[in-house]
């Protein structure tokens, strides 16, 4: 169970539209505030869907090959299937988008150096981000709360919850693992909100910086987890089906 819990507790960490939507919202005004909030929503519906999990279980695991182990490794399984899916079809996607591109290159770029001419005499620039941002400024703390849980790879915290059910709360170390995975599954956002709270300059230049790289990267970020995390949960349960 630890290691299943570790592998998809880093996956959750490094998703990127999650990790890329908190750097937007602590960018904007009060980010720091709205940041805490966040992560708040979003420990509080982690925990409360492992807690939904341990009170039917009751806390002790399943006997091996009994209805709720099969269901729980069947679960997985069809997770794992789901992500592995998801993971070519993105690959596939982003593959015909790059060959599609290449026949429009020559021109995007014609369009582009006449719109710059004309932005260049007309001093004006659209500015999507700058939108994007101010429409966060006025995000709400209901809003940051409400986005938490919403942008949760559920996929992943569904396959977080099918491995919990063989958790034994018996035993110490079984709250040691529960603890260590809901901290690894944050440790990304925490990690952001305290170095934005105690370095805000150093941290506005660090989170642009890695919100241009998830956003040049993200489709490459997305297959990777999705395919990593889908073989891993595949295999795992397909032994555990088998043994």
């Amino acid at each position: 169970m630890v290691l299943d819990l570790v592998l998809i507790g880093l996956a959750i960490a490094v998703f990127p539209l999650s990790v890329t939507a908190f750097v937007l919202v602590l960018s904007a005004h009060g980010g720091v505030l709205k940041g805490l909030v966040f992560i708040l929503a979003w420990l509080a519906c982690f925990v409360a869907v492992l807690a939904a999990v341990l009170l039917g279980t009751g806390g002790k695991p399943p006997a091996p090959h009994s209805p709720p182990s099969t269901a729980s490794s069947a679960i997985k399984l069809a997770i794992g299937v789901g992500l592995v899916g998801y993971g070519w079809y993105r690959h596939r996607a982003r593959r015909h988008k790059d060959q599609d591109g290449a026949g429009q290159r020559t021109e995007y770029r014609t369009e582009h150096r006449t719109e710059h001419r004309t932005e260049h005499r007309t001093g004006h620039r659209r500015t999507s981000s700058g939108g994007l941002m101010a429409r966060l400024d006025r995000l709400s703390l209901w809003s940051a709360a409400a986005l938490g849980p919403l942008l949760q790879p559920w996929g992943l915290v569904a396959a977080g919850a099918a491995t919990v059910v063989d958790a034994d709360m018996s035993h110490a170390s079984s709250y040691l693992a529960l603890f260590g995975y809901c901290l690894l599954a944050t440790s990304s956002l925490l990690a952001m909100e305290v170095y934005t709270t105690f370095a805000p300059d150093a941290a506005r230049v660090r989170l642009g910086k890695l919100r241009t790289w998830i956003t040049n990267h993200q489709e490459q970020a997305l297959v990777a987890v999705a395919l990593v995390a889908g073989l891993f949960l595949v295999s795992r349960s397909i032994a555990q089906l088998t043994s």
